[in-house]
């Protein structure tokens, strides 16, 4: 399909200002051209809108977002999916083209868009969540242990949400079974969580030989760990092992986020405050999940301050609500950076963290900007975010959406 939008101020997902208008040609796929048009193909007047880059979350979890834990845990797996698949276009409605999947069983999904059964954003899949024995992603009971194994796995594990496994040669294991399903990356739970009832939020997980075995087997395949942890010795433990990318991270010292910054590695925070409408109602996990917001002023000061690469991911979990505010988290970041910066981290700086992936990238053209050779993921919003970054909160201001070349969405007549 080939297109031409016309008079749109744009967004190229690296400047700090916007185009004179102009004109952006899209040939099927990709961005053909700016500045001048085919003059074939339908045209879109984009008079009065910014046209930008669609959006990306570098922490999502497509399946587990529209659904409560309780239905994880009590409902047919096959119900689930279809739930994730109406979550996925709604994803797709909010602007975001693109997620990292960083947690659950989203490769049937990520085949189904793909496919264009279902419509849904670009993903790159982690698969089920690397944790120990009382990890972050252990979601058993106590009346389930010890383990046996002559006996079925938990409900979590069997549809792909965790992979419990303890010591070097497990880790290896799950690793691989994650890559050979398709995992453009690996998610290990490095450190206590705010969800899991049974793993203090200070705990460190994992021994240092147990990440590197995960890392060992991403590197094998050319792609990279990321670690969920808060504290500073989960964090500095799971630096040693090698890994790339850390979630969270809420709790972290100026040492360790000086360490961040001195050996390149990323930082995927998320700006959750003290005004979250997903308040955790059992107490233990409402007094974690306050203690975590408690830090989150303070670690975009510090990431600032140290030039740590920083991600932006939203990680809404088991709270269809709450997933409806993806864009409204995004827009929040105008705490701490200025528009064109907060617009630069959803587009061009999540685009360079996924393609960490190396040969494991699905979709191996760029991402995240609007240029020649780029995928025609595209957002044309009403009036100039640069100027009020709360637009992109409203998926009401986005007047069209386009993913890979394909018309999505069209309000302009």
């Amino acid at each position: 399909m080939r297109m031409s939008i016309a008079n749109a101020r744009v967004f190229d997902g690296r400047s700090d200002v916007l185009t004179e208008p102009t004109t952006v040609t899209v040939d099927g796929q990709f961005i053909a051209s700016l500045g001048d048009s085919r003059g074939d193909g339908e045209t879109i007047d984009a008079v009065g809108h910014t046209l930008i880059p669609g959006l990306i979350d570098a922490h999502w979890h497509s399946v587990l977002a529209g659904v409560s834990q309780l239905e994880i845990a009590t409902s047919d797996p096959r119900y689930i999916m279809l739930r994730a698949a109406q979550q996925a276009e709604r994803t797709l409605l909010r602007g975001f083209t693109t997620i990292r999947d960083t947690g659950g069983p989203s490769f049937p999904l990520k085949l189904a868009i793909d496919q264009g059964v279902t419509p849904g954003p670009r993903i790159y899949p982690s698969g089920a969540m690397i944790t120990q024995t009382s990890g972050h992603g252990d979601f058993r009971v106590r009346s389930e242990l010890p383990r046996d194994p002559s006996k079925p796995l938990s409900a979590f594990e069997q549809v792909g949400i965790s992979a419990i496994a303890d010591g070097v040669d497990e880790v290896l294991r799950a690793a691989r079974q994650q890559l050979m399903l398709g995992a453009t990356q690996l998610k290990v739970m490095a450190g206590g969580g705010i969800v899991s009832p049974y793993d203090p939020l200070d705990v460190t997980q994992y021994t240092e030989p147990e990440i590197r075995a995960a890392v060992d087997a991403a590197a094998n395949w050319g792609t990279y760990v990321t670690v969920h942890a808060y504290t500073p010795a989960s964090v500095r433990q799971a630096v040693r092992a090698g890994v790339r990318c850390v979630e969270h991270g809420q709790l972290l010292d100026d040492e360790t986020v000086k360490m961040l910054a001195d050996r390149g590695i990323w930082w995927c925070l998320q700006p959750f405050l003290e005004d979250e409408a997903n308040s955790m109602l059992d107490p233990a996990s409402r007094a974690k999940q306050k203690k975590t917001y408690a830090g989150t002023e303070r670690a975009y000061e510090m990431a600032t301050a140290h030039g740590v690469k920083v991600a932006f991911g939203s990680d809404i979990l088991f709270d269809p609500k709450f997933s409806e505010q993806q864009g409204a988290q995004l827009a929040k970041l105008v705490r701490w950076y200025a528009p064109a910066q907060v617009l630069r981290m959803a587009t061009h700086d999540n685009a360079s963290l996924l393609a960490m992936c190396g040969e494991r990238n699905p979709y191996p053209a760029p991402l995240g900007v609007v240029e020649p050779g780029a995928y025609a993921d595209l957002l044309l919003v009403r009036g100039d975010p640069l100027a009020d970054i709360d637009l992109i909160a409203d998926p009401a201001n986005l007047a069209v959406i386009i993913k890979d070349g394909q018309i999505v969405k069209n309000e302009i007549k």
